[in-house]
């Protein structure tokens, strides 16, 4: 096994830009998710897991000091302003996330089923202390994982940028390996990983990330493919790759061996 490619996504739900090496501390990759919007009337931080609203976040670029808009626009001054009115709700980006920070998850088969404009259910997701990821501080993703789902749908591959990784790991063959990762460590260079649980996916893969189409196929493919319990007392979810903490920390470079420790 080896590293593919390494990501990071400097505003959460932003797009997010390729490195040569991944610098990789307690709290994750360097840079990644260290700023986030908060929507000011609600106390929220904005996620594209709620595509109703926030879905235009993944046709924005950090760029520097500043943002591509989705018109192509570069702001680098007044971005409160500037954000607020590209997504027609007033927002703050933030580098410290609010105390108790929770973002609203769109119920994914309600998405599937309704549409990306709908009033669908939405669950609370509450996130570290400290911190604007999801779950855990890097998420990790196979090319067999990819490979597997892509055969199945109807453009015949899937783009890994659709499932937000920090990590690409080249695994041959097929089907869902990270599965059967939970509670094994990978060491890769001097960075030392802990698998913790399978990705569960919303309604995110599906949207238009820049370039990228709007693609249902990239959650309904998981759906049937790998339902599963993330971890015990979950309820069966589309799982895609792997959350994992950081044992050890330092740098990760594109085609670094990965091992299991």
């Amino acid at each position: 096994m080896k590293i593919a490619a390494t990501w990071r996504y400097p505003v959460k739900s932003m797009l997010g830009e390729s490195l040569d090496a991944a610098e990789v501390t307690p709290a994750g990759v360097g840079g990644d998710r260290a700023r986030a919007l908060v929507d000011l009337e609600t106390g929220r931080v904005a996620s594209a897991k709620n595509p109703r609203l926030w879905r235009d976040l993944l046709r924005m670029r950090p760029a520097g000091d500043g943002i591509v808009l989705p018109d192509g626009t570069f702001v680098d001054d007044d971005l409160d302003d500037h954000l607020s009115e590209a997504l027609g709700r007033r927002v703050t980006l933030a580098s410290t996330p609010p105390d108790g920070a929770v973002l609203d998850r769109a119920v994914p088969d309600q998405v599937l089923a309704e549409g990306i404009e709908a009033r669908v259910a939405t669950e609370d997701t509450h996130l570290p202390p400290n911190a604007f990821v999801d779950f855990a501080p890097v998420h990790l993703i196979t090319t067999a994982t990819l490979a597997t789902i892509g055969a199945a749908t109807q453009a015949g591959s899937v783009d890994p940028l659709r499932y937000r990784p920090n990590l690409v790991i080249d695994v041959p063959g097929e089907g869902h390996p990270e599965a059967s990762w939970a509670d094994r460590e990978l060491e890769i260079g001097d960075v030392v990983l802990r698998v913790i649980a399978q990705t569960p996916r919303c309604a995110v893969p599906t949207l238009e990330h820049g370039d990228l189409p709007r693609d249902t196929d990239a959650l309904r493919v998981p759906a049937k493919q790998n339902r599963v319990a993330p971890m015990d007392g979950m309820t069966p979810q589309p799982c895609a790759g792997a959350y994992a903490t950081v044992v050890h920390p330092g740098t990760i470079r594109a085609g670094d061996d990965v091992r299991f420790r």
